[in-house]
């Protein structure tokens, strides 16, 4: 069957996330910005969300878009050989988070052999994603729990597109929710968009959409804060960073629709501030 365009809600359009995450209200803020965030992320996926999706390629059905595995897949590869004790490791939120080569990341894809799920913001998402995927996105000091209905033992690969900063954030927060058998892909999304592998969404190329531009955000705060992270969002597009040993992040965004008016949110534990997109990339926030 071709699957170039299918209807996300599947005949039946619905507001209601899937059980997911603990919260069943919607964020209205940045992850971590501490206004309008619920203590757990809603879980969104191509059945609860009300858009028309396309996909990059003639691929299987995927009959069951909740539950974040890839559809079957004919001929998969064989198993990747890593030895997943030996992988390089983030120390994130008190968790030891595991990064997962991409060339192993699609092997396990195409096997069916782990859920997937994306931990940037709602417009991301939307605009592309890992077909199969769900939505859970990442939350300040990994809280947002685990996933109702997935066994705790069960291999779940996380991913964003920074490569791994609010992917690693969301592993850390379903580990912290006893998720025992947790993965971030190392090179992130970009890496898979630019590969051409499977992916659903709204518009494809560059991540997404011509109009994604790019924008590095710099700032300093307390040293006190170093390991802790700094969140900057436009909409439902999130993005964030970790705050290194001399209090300095920088946060790289790539975001669809802004320019340097754009009014941004940054969010640290120790401020919050909302200015323009451009005057916030040419000076360091503080």
């Amino acid at each position: 069957m071709d699957r170039r365009a299918f209807l996300a809600a599947l005949g039946v359009a619905s507001t209601t996330a899937v059980a997911g995450c603990a919260s069943s209200g919607v964020d209205t803020a940045a992850p971590g910005s501490g206004e309008g965030t619920p203590t757990g992320a809603p879980f969104e996926h191509p059945g609860t969300l009300d858009e028309t999706f396309v996909t990059n390629g003639d691929y299987p059905d995927d009959s069951d878009p909740a539950d974040g595995l890839p559809p079957a897949f004919p001929d998969p590869p064989d198993a990747p050989g890593i030895d997943t004790a030996a992988l390089a490791t983030l120390s994130v939120n008190d968790e030891t988070v595991r990064l997962l080569p991409i060339d192993a990341a699609r092997a396990w894809y195409l096997r069916g052999s782990a859920r997937f799920v994306d931990a940037r913001g709602l417009t991301q998402y939307t605009r592309s994603h890992l077909y199969g995927s769900v939505l859970s996105s990442a939350q300040q000091g990994s809280t947002g729990g685990g996933i109702d209905g997935w066994g705790t033992d069960e291999r779940v690969v996380a991913y964003c597109g920074c490569p791994h900063h609010l992917s690693s954030v969301r592993a850390a927060g379903l580990q912290k929710a006893g998720f025992t058998d947790v993965y971030v892909i190392d090179e992130g999304f970009r890496e898979w968009v630019d590969r051409g592998y499977p992916m659903a969404g709204t518009a494809f190329g560059d991540g997404g959409s011509a109009a994604v531009s790019e924008w590095r955000l710099d700032g300093e705060v307390d040293a006190d804060y170093a390991g802790e992270y700094a969140w900057a969002s436009v909409g439902r597009q999130y993005e964030a960073a970790p705050i290194g040993d001399d209090g300095a992040f920088s946060i790289h965004l790539r975001f669809s629709g802004v320019d340097a008016e754009t009014p941004v949110r940054v969010s640290t534990p120790a401020f919050t501030r909302t200015g323009p997109l451009g005057e916030f990339a040419d000076g360091t926030i503080r």
